[in-house]
């Protein structure tokens, strides 16, 4: 069965996402590996950790996280799609780019956010470093800013 990698960052360009990710899903009649890149645990930064509290609460962000994780699974197997959803810790284009090859995926579905020629020189943008990087296609879903409010 064909596998379409879908990476999400639970932003407001999820629900849109979410929603074309279902329709390609069903019309590839392709399996959905839903993917969250999170940020690296407190012992991987390189500075010196902070107190308990900042490593607990690192912990409990991580359970939300795992949780939508599920949530949006289950929004997929409601709609007929298989799907499975995996939280992976990581720098966030190298770890799609791994996660798709090691899945076999067919195809990235990822949503772009639109941010100004400021915010891409200075911080890259997700998308276009894996639009550049990856060796099978990626679909770029356009999230226009009426979506963004809807969210």
């Amino acid at each position: 069965m064909k596998t379409l990698l879908v990476p999400v960052d639970f932003s407001a360009a999820t629900r849109a996402l979410v929603e074309v990710a279902i329709s390609e899903a069903r019309r590839a009649d392709a399996r959905v590996l839903l993917l969250h890149v999170a940020a690296p645990e407190p012992d991987f930064v390189p500075y010196a950790v902070g107190p308990q509290t900042v490593r607990d609460q690192r912990a409990e962000e991580l359970r939300e996280e795992h949780g939508r994780m599920h949530e949006l699974a289950a929004e997929f197997q409601a709609h007929g799609v298989e799907a499975e959803g995996r939280l992976v810790a990581g720098p966030t284009v190298q770890t799609i780019l791994e996660q798709a090859a090691e899945h076999d995926a067919e195809r990235i579905v990822m949503a772009t956010h639109g941010h100004g020629l400021w915010h891409r020189v200075l911080l890259g943008s997700v998308s276009e470093g894996v639009l550049r990087r990856a060796r099978v296609p990626v679909l770029l879903v356009p999230v226009r800013d009426e979506q963004l409010a809807d969210a």
